[in-house]
This record gives structure tokens, C-alpha cells and sequence, in this order.
């Protein structure tokens, strides 16, 4: 598997802090993002690979295993693993490995000796098994892939098939209408190769909803501020309010008071995965006030205000 140095891709060093990652890979994917490269195979390359390198630096506990471990950061589990069983054995460190080279701490490895070590242990015989002369090649699941997908809320009203560019490949997946903002799907297999004839990675996909309308979301609910004249409040009488799905008609009650709720139901977003159901749509009510009173306005509100 081709190396790739994480910190470059990055254009930072190891001492870069976890602020310094998220601004760095902020600035780069609006460079490299496919839809403002669509043509550009070398951008869409390098994207992909912004992703991974985010993906291990901005995780914590990914990163310490990539500074420790280099390129085989995801094997370091089995390391450790591989290292204790030798310790309760009774040996020191690895020895027989790599052609009889013996590792007694991680401490002081280089990214060759690590890729010897790893060669020898995973892809050139494996553990000795006890007793006997046979050896057992260990399979190792390949790189997990993350990819970020940006749509609009009146994206996701309805399921609706895209084409995702993953460098050499494309997927084509179906979106479930209602997808969150945030929300990530696993594609089972579209990862990285395994390692010995192991499974491949998985692709992980996180979408970005932009709200491109004036409703405020809620999970599957809309919520939505309607101005009313205060003589429609007092009074009551029909209005026309804006749905996702169009306009439709309401009638106010007499004498509606300031930010009253009401609740139009099954005309918020579709629920995801739950295919016929919708959320809700809960309009609040803002009276405006009258400006500018003539005074025959002005009289008649004073003679209301006696005879309250």
C-alpha cells in the first residue's frame, strides 16, 4: 500500500495542534472538493486522500498509533497483542521475526524496520504456531475510507441516487430521503484492500446538509415564524403560509395572542428510512403592530382602550 505521509498532505508538521488539523482541512477541501474540480482526476485524488489524513490526525487516539507506527498505524493493535504473547512466553522482545531480528520495544523504530517487522509478521509466514513447524499468515481488514457529502435540505425530501467519485472508481448509492445533517452511512467494501487476503475497508460517508430555505430543522420537524396584522389576530381571518411542499391556506382564531404554535402535521421533512412518514411543520405566530396612525387611527384606538 502506497504510503501516505499524513502531515504533508495536510501541509503540517507532527507539533501541529488539533485546531491547526480542522483549519488546514477546512481550507483545502474547499480547494479540492470534487464539485468545484469535476473534471480534475489529480484534485479528486488528493481530496480523498485530505479525508484519510483527517480522519487519523483529527482522532486522537489514530494519531498517537500514525506517529507511533507510520503507515501501519492499523496494525498497531496487533502489535501490542503480538508483543504481550511473546512476553508471557517468556521471550524479551520478537525475536524470530524478519529474519531473526529481535524488537523489544516500540521505542526507537524507524519506518523501515517497522515495514521489515510488519512484512515478516503479516505477510511473509506469521506466528509460528506451538509445536510444530506450520505457520498461519494473519488477514487483516483493510483501510476504512471517509468522504464527505454536502446537499441541500430540499435535497432530501425525497431518495435520490448520486454518483460519488472515489479517485480511480465511482458508487453509485441510493440516499434515503431525511438524512441528517452529520449523519454517516457505512457502504460495506469499498475501503481499502486487505492485507494476507483479509476484507476490504469500508467507505464511511458523512453528509453536510445546507439549509437552503427559511425553515429552521429539527430532526424530521420544521419550525417557522409567520407575521400577522393585529387586526387579523383580534379579529382572526385566513392566511397563506409556506410549506416545503408549497402554499397552503389557515385560519386564525379571534383574538390569537403573540407567538402562538400551531402545528401543521405531516408537513415537516420525510423520516428517515421509514418510508411514508413525515415530520412535523409548527408555525409561530408574530403580530405586528401598526405604524405610522392617522389620527382618526389614533382616536378609535384611544375610545378602545376606555372601554377596556
Amino acid at each position: 500500500m502506497e504510503f501516505i505521509d499524513y502531515y504533508k498532505t495536510l501541509g503540517l508538521d507532527k507539533n501541529a495542534s488539533q485546531a491547526d488539523i480542522k483549519k488546514a482541512y477546512r481550507k483545502l477541501a474547499r480547494k479540492l472538493h470534487p464539485d468545484l474540480n469535476p473534471n480534475d482526476k489529480d484534485a479528486q485524488k488528493k481530496f480523498q486522500q485530505l479525508n484519510e489524513a483527517n480522519e487519523v490526525l483529527s482522532d486522537p487516539e489514530k494519531r498517537k498509533k500514525y506517529d507511533q507506527y507510520g503507515k501501519d498505524w492499523q496494525h498497531a493493535d496487533a502489535f501490542e497483542e503480538a508483543r504481550k504473547q511473546q512476553q508471557q512466553r517468556g521471550g524479551g522482545g520478537f525475536g524470530g521475526f524478519g529474519g531473526g531480528r529481535t524488537y523489544t520495544s516500540t521505542e526507537g523504530f524507524d519506518e523501515s524496520q517497522f515495514s521489515d517487522f510488519f512484512e515478516s509478521m503479516f505477510g511473509g509466514g506469521g506466528f509460528g504456531r506451538a509445536g510444530g513447524s506450520r505457520r498461519q499468515t494473519a488477514q487483516f481488514k483493510g483501510q476504512d475510507f471517509n468522504a464527505t457529502l454536502r446537499l441541500n435540505l430540499t435535497d432530501v425530501l425525497k431518495s435520490q441516487k448520486q454518483t460519488i467519485n472515489l479517485g480511480e472508481k465511482k458508487i453509485r448509492l441510493t440516499i434515503p430521503a431525511g438524512v441528517e445533517d452529520g449523519q454517516t452511512i457505512k457502504i460495506k467494501g469499498y475501503g481499502g484492500e486487505g492485507m494476507n487476503g483479509g476484507p476490504k475497508g469500508d467507505l464511511f460517508i458523512t453528509f453536510e446538509i445546507f439549509n437552503n430555505t427559511r425553515f429552521k430543522r429539527l430532526e424530521s420537524d420544521l419550525y417557522s415564524n409567520q407575521e400577522i396584522s393585529l387586526y387579523t389576530a383580534l379579529l382572526g381571518g385566513e392566511i397563506t403560509v409556506e410549506t416545503l411542499t408549497g402554499k397552503v391556506k389557515l385560519n386564525v382564531k379571534p383574538e390569537t395572542q403573540n407567538d402562538t404554535k400551531v402545528k401543521l402535521k405531516g408537513k415537516g421533512l420525510p423520516k428517515y428510512k421509514k418510508e411514508g412518514q413525515h415530520g412535523d411543520l409548527y408555525i409561530t405566530y408574530k403580530i405586528i403592530l401598526p405604524k405610522n396612525l392617522s389620527e382618526k387611527e389614533k382616536e378609535l384606538f384611544t375610545e378602545l382602550s376606555k372601554l377596556r
